[in-house]
Parts: C-alpha cells; structure tokens; sequence
C-alpha cells in the first residue's frame, strides 16, 4: 500500500462506462448506470441498477459507495444502503441499490451518473472474548446521552 491504490476495473458490458474523478480534488468518482432500456423508479421504490462493471481492489482498501448529493437535493434518490462497501475480495458486477425517496418517478437512462465510489483504508480488528469490558466515564449511555439530541 503506497501512493494512491490501483483499482483495476473490467468491462462485463461494452458499454459500460469507466468511473470517473468529475473535478480535480474530487472524493468519490462518479460511477454510471449500464441498462439495455431506460427505467423508471416510483416514489418509495427500489431497484438494483446494474453498472457492466468489476472491480479488483487493493488489499488494505474497499469501495464505499455513497448517493450523489445533487440527485438526493433535486430528486430525493439515494442508496437504500448508503455507504455500500465492496470489499477487496469482489469480483462480481458492481450493482447500485438506488431508491426514490422523492415525489416524482425518477427516470434513469444508460450513462446516468447515479452514485460515487470512495476508496477508503480498511483495518481489519482483532476478535477476542472478555468476561468485563473495561470502564469508561460514559459506561452504557447512549443515544443522546452527551446532550447531542433536539430539545
């Protein structure tokens, strides 16, 4: 793991397009849909949107696969499982689970931008059993507990 990682992609679709950094510093790259035929996603609606792509990832790494921010704005879609990971050891088609959490059915053509794909480190944590966990000023409060909810 030096400098940037390498992230070999495959074409299972000729027309499948490469993922692609849109701006100069960008985060993620955009990654496109790859259909046969246009669909069409209802309000509430979920659909597997297939990409004709592979991927080989370094070790060390995974994809996370986040919504676009300007669909989610103007449109309400985004991943029923935002992040998504794909992990090093994937080699299947990269699938995109969009859903419409907006108002209108939401059109999606071959090429479509529909998410972006971050590459992220990954550390792989060490298993063990404990009888006790070790003691902490917070112990067991959670969910608001250090003042972060809506009064």
């Amino acid at each position: 793991m030096s400098g940037s990682p390498l992230l070999q992609f495959k074409k299972l679709h000729p027309a499948a397009t490469l993922p692609a950094y849109m701006s100069e510093l960008a985060a993620g790259l955009d990654i496109c849909a790859c259909l046969d035929q246009s669909l069409r996603l209802a309000p509430g609606a979920r659909t597997l949107i297939p990409t004709g792509l592979a991927v080989a990832i370094e070790p060390g790494y995974e994809i996370q696969v986040r919504p676009r921010s300007g669909l989610a704005l103007r449109q309400g879609i985004s991943l029923v499982n935002a992040p998504g990971t794909i992990d090093a050891d994937y080699r299947g088609e990269i699938g995109i689970i969009l859903i419409n959490l907006g108002e209108d059915i939401f059109k999606i053509s071959h090429g479509d931008r529909i998410a972006q794909l971050v590459v992220a480190p990954v550390a792989q944590a060490r298993i063990t059993e404990v009888a006790e966990l070790p003691a902490t000023a917070r112990g067991t409060g959670g969910f608001g507990h250090t003042g972060c909810g809506v009064s």
